[in-house]
């Protein structure tokens, strides 16, 4: 017997459970991600108007991926019907290239997992979440975004002071990460976007120019040819560049500092000091710049991030954090993780006005949390922090979940349940036992997968059954109980 006979007896049309991660489940996508939310999503998600931060602890396949996911659709609506009071979302998901730029700036000795994540600080977030804040913003003013929703309106960016687009160069010239073209050529189209002026900033190139030209001027004028034996021509020349050189001098220090102290960067200093220069010493005279290991400067840049965000029609920003098991260096450790992740639990950077963080987070992060000392606890403030300690599932939920996905799944007309599939054996408290034991989605997806294969394989193409015995139940809940277990102990890969 084929299980997709079975499901089509049942007027089901697909397999609702044949895929287990969020991010690659179509039946998720296309159907549940808008009508199946866990019951504490009203205390996560919170009023994209007021950005707050939620932190969420949860075992893999309780859905942290999911709901990511599903703040992410919503957050999408949201903007669309609130174009002058968008919210700017930012995925921080990915670790990997901000960690390995990272380790890359680290002495050879302290590049193993445990020692290079023992330097990672604060300003290192926030540097990597700036570094895709400014890029996102730069490919919408650009029109290089994929998302249609997502540009923004030229009229908008015109109607930006000379000081906001000065804000915005320099964010771009430290921030902007794209690979899409050459640093330099980005930044000047963008310059060019903006119609920011620089030539005052060529006064001293300018001036070098003029004594060339005067010094040319008096040998040819004089005609007096020996002069050119002589030092003082070319002494006269030189000093006329002395200005540029000086100030070249100048922001080779400063770009240098930017490039070694945004660790997560991958700027270089020649073209980071060229693109800076390119700035008027008014302009650019007393601004920030992350050139130092410390978090100051990051939180003013911040700010003037947020009041660009603010003039193009954004009224907040939500920050994503999820998947901190997955990156290379942290391999699944819960040490690693909380290397990583414990200077970021600072109740001044979790509360900043008008920024909300939802971290999803392993639950394996749970017991260092319960052994700490009131020094971090008062750091922190986890109280304030919409704190879920445990994305739990009750079998009542886990029974709608697999409802939602069978009749998402269903055809026309036809409406199943998850009952309709079990003879009558097996009872519904039996059911809900076995639903509580799986604890979370994943564990249920997998579950109903093997049952149907349990029972397509115990029955013929011409003798079908229709509905699933209690024996094959249980015997597919005690095998797969077991191997959960085992997964549980780390004896064996999920």
């Amino acid at each position: 017997m084929k299980i997709q006979q079975f499901l089509e007896h049942h007027g089901i049309v697909t397999n609702p459970f044949a895929e287990e991660d969020a991010q690659t489940d179509p039946v998720f996508r296309d159907h549940c991600i808008r009508s199946t939310y866990h019951p504490t999503w009203d205390k996560i998600f919170g009023n994209p108007a007021q950005p707050s931060t939620s932190i969420v602890f949860g075992e893999k396949g309780a859905g942290k991926t999911a709901l990511r996911l599903q703040m992410a659709g919503r957050l999408a609506d949201f903007n669309r019907d609130h174009p002058n009071e968008r919210v700017y979302v930012i995925e921080y998901d990915d670790f990997n290239p901000f960690l390995d730029r990272f380790a890359e700036t680290l002495s050879a000795r302290k590049r193993k997992p445990a020692r290079a994540l023992a330097e990672w600080k604060l300003w290192d977030h926030m540097d990597a979440i700036l570094s895709l804040a400014v890029t996102g913003l730069v490919d919408r003013i650009l029109s290089d975004s994929s998302e249609a929703a997502a540009t923004i309106d030229p009229d908008l960016v015109a109607a930006m002071g000379r000081h906001q687009k000065r804000d915005l160069l320099l964010l771009a010239a430290c921030y902007d990460q794209s690979t899409a073209e050459t640093f330099k050529g980005r930044w000047h189209r963008l310059r060019r976007k903006l119609k920011f002026r620089t030539w005052k900033s060529l006064w001293d190139r300018a001036a070098g120019v003029a004594v060339l030209l005067v010094v040319a001027a008096a040998v040819i004028m004089s005609g007096n040819w020996s002069w050119l034996a002589s030092p003082w021509p070319y002494v006269f020349a030189i000093l006329g560049w002395v200005p540029w050189a000086v100030r070249a001098w100048k922001w080779f220090w400063q770009a240098r500092g930017v490039a070694r102290n945004v660790r997560v960067g991958n700027h270089e200093t020649r073209p980071l000091r060229q693109v800076l220069m390119h700035f008027a010493g008014p302009d650019i005279s007393g601004q920030p710049l992350p050139n130092k290991q410390r978090t100051d400067d990051r939180y003013e840049l911040l700010a003037k991030f947020q009041g660009l965000l603010r003039t193009l029609g954004y009224a907040g920003i939500i920050v994503l954090v999820d998947r901190l098991d997955e990156p290379h260096l942290i391999n699944g450790s819960a040490d690693q993780m909380k290397a990583l992740l414990w200077p970021m639990l600072d109740n001044k950077f979790l509360k900043l006005p008008g920024i909300g963080f939802k971290l999803l987070l392993p639950i394996e992060l749970t017991p260092f949390i319960d052994r700490e000392q009131r020094e971090f606890y008062e750091r922190a403030r986890l109280d304030k922090q919409n704190m879920v300690p445990s994305l739990e599932w009750t079998a009542e939920s886990l029974y709608d979940v697999a409802n939602a996905r069978l009749q998402a799944c269903a055809a026309d007309g036809s409406l199943p349940t998850l009952r309709d599939l079990f003879e009558d054996s097996v009872s519904d408290q039996r059911l809900h036992e076995a639903l509580r034991s799986l604890r979370v989605p994943r564990h249920l997806f997998k579950f109903l997968y093997r049952v149907f294969v349990a029972h397509a394989s115990a029955h013929t193409d011409d003798r079908p059954a229709w509905k699933i015995s209690a024996e094959t139940f249980e015997s597919t809940l005690a095998l797969y109980s077991r191997d959960q277990d085992a997964v549980d102990r780390g004896l064996r890969a999920g």
